[in-house]
């Protein structure tokens, strides 16, 4: 890595900012160190804070999934870098995306389409001035050596004009959405969190725009369950339970257990919302 390049367009700051990091590179080895040392380098003042780096390697929409659901709760302005990038080396591009809210840095692979779904996106630059990206670029390694300094310019108050010209045809994830029908809502799993709840892609919101939102049955991996409890704690140890999480999604839950582990169920297991009947 060429320091002097980077020394070299080093800017003032006015104004401290954050930047945050969400990849799938594990803590074993030093990429993620790496890219911290970079943005240093450039802003030694920024605040950078780890969201995650345990999402499974090459998993966009669990990406998706994940970055939608962090990157709400920090303030306005923070810039996001996120690497997770089956395609790195290919012709795929490099971004940078501006919202009302936020700034997203990452690989053109719809990464982000969960956030476009819900904000308006104001503008997405290509990366193609390479004054920003460290001199000597891996094919490999496109989160240290050009996410990270680009971001890191950024927080220093670089234009997004001057990182490339601005795009149009950004690359949009197909997610899977709930089948909703008269009696029915059809659903699935799209996320196992650390303690093993299985997330799935109804929200509260969903079930509360349908005619039937109190009344239904639960079903998935053979059992059925009949209501929504309000907390783990509310059913016996052990005890499957269906609930709103914190993100307002449905997720499937065994009280102090994993229900991925005792039901066997694996993101993209189908989940059944059957309206009741009148008796």
């Amino acid at each position: 890595m060429n320091l002097r390049s980077i020394r070299g367009l080093r800017l003032k700051k006015d104004h401290p900012s954050i930047i945050t990091l969400t990849t799938d590179f594990g803590l074993t080895d030093t990429y993620v160190g790496e890219m911290k040392g970079v943005i240093f380098q450039i802003n030694p003042q920024i605040q950078i804070i780890d969201i995650t780096h345990s999402i499974p390697p090459q998993d966009l929409s669990s990406a998706a999934f994940q970055i939608n659901n962090a990157y709400q709760y920090f303030p306005e302005g923070s810039i996001h870098i996120i690497v997770i990038d089956p395609g790195v080396g290919s012709q795929r591009r490099s971004i940078v995306c501006q919202t009302e809210k936020a700034i997203f840095v990452c690989p053109d692979n719809g990464i982000c389409t969960k956030i476009f779904e819900q904000e308006k996106l104001i503008r997405t630059i290509e990366i193609t001035n390479p004054n920003f990206c460290l001199r000597q670029i891996s094919q490999t390694f496109h989160g240290r050596d050009v996410f990270a300094p680009v971001a890191a310019y950024i927080s220093c108050g670089v234009s997004l004009t001057d990182l490339g010209p601005e795009i149009s045809d950004i690359t949009m994830l197909s997610v899977p959405q709930p089948k909703i029908t008269e009696n029915e809502i059809i659903g699935e799993i799209i996320w196992i969190d650390n303690f093993g709840n299985a997330i799935t892609n109804v929200s509260m919101e969903i079930l509360k725009s349908t005619s039937f939102n109190t009344k239904y049955t639960i079903q998935i991996a053979g059992i059925k369950i009949d209501h929504l409890s309000n907390f783990y704690d509310e059913s016996d140890i052990g005890s499957t339970l269906a609930l709103a999480n914190s993100s307002g999604n449905i997720e499937i839950a065994v009280n102090q257990g994993s229900a991925s582990s005792t039901l066997n169920i694996k993101v993209g297991e189908k989940i059944l919302f059957l309206k009741a009947l009148p008796s």
